[in-house]
C-alpha cells in the first residue's frame, strides 16, 4: 500500500472509532466530537480508561500496535462495567466491534475510579505476560535483535553456533513493512509450515506472486552510523524472492515482503560508488587490494599434498576446517585455510606442497550477472560498479543485465527490453538514476559462501542491522565459554565479558533482596 492508501485506511479507522465510541465518550463526561479527532481521540480515550498518555505512542508503532489494540479494547469495555470473561472474549474475537454493542445497545455506566489491579492471580499473570511481550517486541523490532549464525560463510570470524545481538539503531531501525504478523517471529511460525504474516495469493503477469496489500511503505528511523567498508552486516537476502534458490536469474520471481526474506550475515566488502574486482580470490576496491583487521579470517580452499603420508588429525582438529571428504584416497587433503595457516602447514615435514584452488580468469562460473561471455567466476570477477543513490548509469545491451533487477524489482519500475530498445514505465530510456544505495556482501569463507557473487547487489532497504555482541556460543552440545559476551567488531583477540555479566546479575539480585527486606 502507498502512503495515500494508508492515509485513507487511517481515516476509515477513525470513522469506525467515532461511530463505535462517541456515546461512551459522552457517558464518560467528554464531548462527542472528541471521539472524531485523530490522535486527540486516543489521548482522551487513555484518560477515560485511566491509562497513561504514552500508551498512545505504542498505538502508532507498527507490530507493537497489533498487541496494544486488544489491550485497549478490553480496557475500554471494562471502564463501562463489562468485566466478565465472555465480554473479554467477545471484544477480542470481534476485533473490537463488540464495543458497538456496548455503545448502542447495552445499558452501561462509566466507572470513573475503577481499580486497575487484576481481579485474580491468573489475571495478574496474564497481564504481566502481555506487557512483557509488548516490551520485548519493541526492543526486538527497533533496538536489538537476537540472531544465530546458521552457516560457515564467515567461519573463523563468526562461528556456526554463535548467538548474536544485532543492533537495529546503528544504521537506523527499519520500520516493519509487514505490520500484521506474529511478534518476534520471522517468516514462518515455529514447528509449522505456515506463514507468520498476513498475505494473499494471486497470479500477476504470468508470475506467481505473494502479494500483501497491507504492506507498509519502506521507512527507516535515523541511524548514527553509515555502513562502512568491511563491516559485518545482517540483511534480508535479495534472492529469497526466487522460486528456485539455485536459479538466480531475475525473471523468476514471486513476491515476498522484504522484511520477511531470509536473514543473512556477511561482510560488506564494497559500498556505494565503489568499483569492485576479484583477482585470484583477492578483492580490489577502486584498484587497491583490500586489507582487513586482525579479527577477519579470510579463507580459501587448498590442496595439501603429503605424498601419501597422513597428517595427525589431532594437529588439524580445532585449527583447520577439513572440507567434506577431508583426507583424499592418495593421502592428500582438501582443507579450508587462511593464507597464514596455509603457510604454516606447508612447513610440516610430511607436506610436499600446498596449492590454493583458484578458478582461472576466463572460465565462466555462473555468477552475477549470469552472462557467460564475461567469463567471470567466484575467484576472478569484475570489475563491477556498486550503485549509489542519485548516480546515473547508461543503459545499453551490455549494461542492462547488471541493473535490470534493480530497476524492476528493487525500485519498482515497469521495465521492458526489446532488442536495443529499453522502456521504463512506458518511456524510452538510455540512462537510469538510482533511488537508493547498494552494497556488495560476501562471506569470509570465500569459496564456500553463497553471496553477492551469485545474486548481486544488496539494496539498503534490505539491511537489518549490525552485529555487535556474541552473547552465547555452542559447538554441538558444548558451550564455547571463551566466546560468551565477546564483541563482534574491533581489533585484537576477542575478550569475554561473561564473568562481568554474571557479576552484575548477582549484584542485582543481592541488591533487590536487601531492598525488599528493608522495605518489609
Amino acid at each position: 500500500m502507498t502512503f495515500t492508501e494508508w492515509f485513507i485506511f487511517f481515516l476509515i479507522i477513525q470513522v469506525i472509532h467515532f461511530l463505535g465510541t462517541w456515546k461512551l465518550y459522552v457517558k464518560a463526561g467528554r464531548q462527542a466530537w472528541e471521539a472524531a479527532v485523530p490522535v486527540y481521540n486516543a489521548i482522551v480515550l487513555m484518560k477515560i480508561i485511566n491509562r497513561p498518555w504514552w500508551w498512545v505512542i505504542l498505538l502508532f508503532i507498527p507490530v507493537v500496535n497489533m498487541l496494544m489494540f486488544p489491550v485497549v479494547w478490553v480496557e475500554t469495555i471494562r471502564s463501562f462495567g463489562k468485566n466478565s470473561r465472555i465480554d473479554t472474549i467477545l471484544v477480542i474475537i470481534t476485533l473490537g466491534f463488540y464495543i458497538f454493542y456496548v455503545n448502542y445497545v447495552a445499558d452501561v455506566d462509566y466507572i470513573e475510579n475503577r481499580s486497575l489491579r487484576p481481579r485474580s492471580s491468573a489475571g495478574e499473570w496474564i497481564s504481566s505476560i502481555i506487557f512483557a511481550i509488548i516490551a520485548a517486541t519493541l526492543v526486538h523490532t527497533y533496538v536489538m535483535q537476537p540472531y544465530t549464525i546458521p552457516s560457515s560463510s564467515l567461519e573463523k570470524t563468526l562461528l556456526v553456533g554463535d548467538f548474536l545481538f544485532v543492533s537495529k539503531f546503528h544504521y537506523g531501525a527499519r520500520v516493519p513493512m509487514t505490520p500484521i504478523a506474529l511478534p518476534m517471529v520471522h517468516d514462518t511460525i515455529p514447528f509449522t509450515n505456515n506463514k507468520s504474516y498476513l498475505f494473499d495469493d494471486r497470479i500477476e503477469k504470468k508470475e506467481t506472486s505473494w502479494k500483501n496489500k497491507l504492506q507498509l511503505p519502506y521507512m527507516r528511523l535515523p541511524g548514527f552510523q553509515k555502513i562502512k567498508r568491511n563491516d559485518i552486516v545482517v540483511f534480508n537476502q535479495p534472492a529469497d524472492t526466487l522460486l528456485d534458490m539455485n536459479d538466480f536469474y531475475p525473471d523468476r520471481n514471486y513476491y515476498k515482503p522484504i522484511d520477511k526474506k531470509t536473514n543473512l550475515v556477511k561482510r560488506c566488502v564494497a559500498i556505494p560508488g565503489d568499483t569492485l574486482e576479484i583477482r585470484d580470490g583477492y578483492i580490489y576496491i577502486n584498484g587497491e587490494r583490500t586489507t582487513y583487521n586482525d579479527r577477519a579470517k579470510i579463507q580459501y580452499n587448498f590442496f595439501v599434498n603429503t605424498g601419501g603420508q597422513a597428517i595427525s588429525q589431532a594437529a588439524l582438529s580445532g585449527r583447520y576446517n577439513v572440507r567434506e571428504g577431508g583426507r583424499l584416497q592418495d593421502g592428500n587433503y582438501h582443507l579450508t585455510l587462511t593464507d597464514e595457516e596455509a603457510a604454516l602447514i606447508a612447513k610440516n615435514p610430511v607436506v610436499k606442497s600446498v596449492t590454493k584452488s583458484i578458478q582461472p580468469k576466463g572460465r565462466d562460473g555462473g555468477v552475477f550477472p549470469h552472462v557467460p561471455s564475461l567469463g567471470w567466476n567466484i575467484d576472478n570477477f569484475g570489475p563491477i560498479y556498486i550503485p549509489k543513490k542519485g548516480e546515473s548509469v547508461k543503459l545499453t545491451k551490455e549494461s542492462i543485465p547488471f541493473y535490470k533487477r534493480i530497476i524492476r524489482e528493487y525500485e519498482g519500475n515497469n521495465l521492458i527490453i526489446n532488442g536495443d530498445e529499453v522502456l521504463i514505465n512506458g518511456k524510452d530510456a538510455d540512462n537510469y538514476t538510482f533511488k537508493q544505495d547498494y552494497y556488495w556482501m560476501m562471506g569470509d569463507n570465500r569459496q564456500n559462501s553463497l553471496d553477492a557473487r551469485a545474486w548481486g547487489y544488496v539494496p539498503f532497504d534490505h539491511v537489518v542491522g549490525k552485529p555487535v555482541l556474541i552473547w552465547m556460543s555452542w559447538e554441538g552440545s558444548s558451550p564455547r565459554w571463551e566466546r560468551f559476551f565477546t564483541t563482534v567488531g574491533g581489533n585484537g583477540k576477542p575478550v569475554s565479558y561473561f564473568k562481568w555479566f554474571v557479576g552484575l546479575v548477582v549484584l542485582f539480585f543481592v541488591f533487590d533482596y536487601f531492598r525488599k527486606k528493608r522495605k518489609k
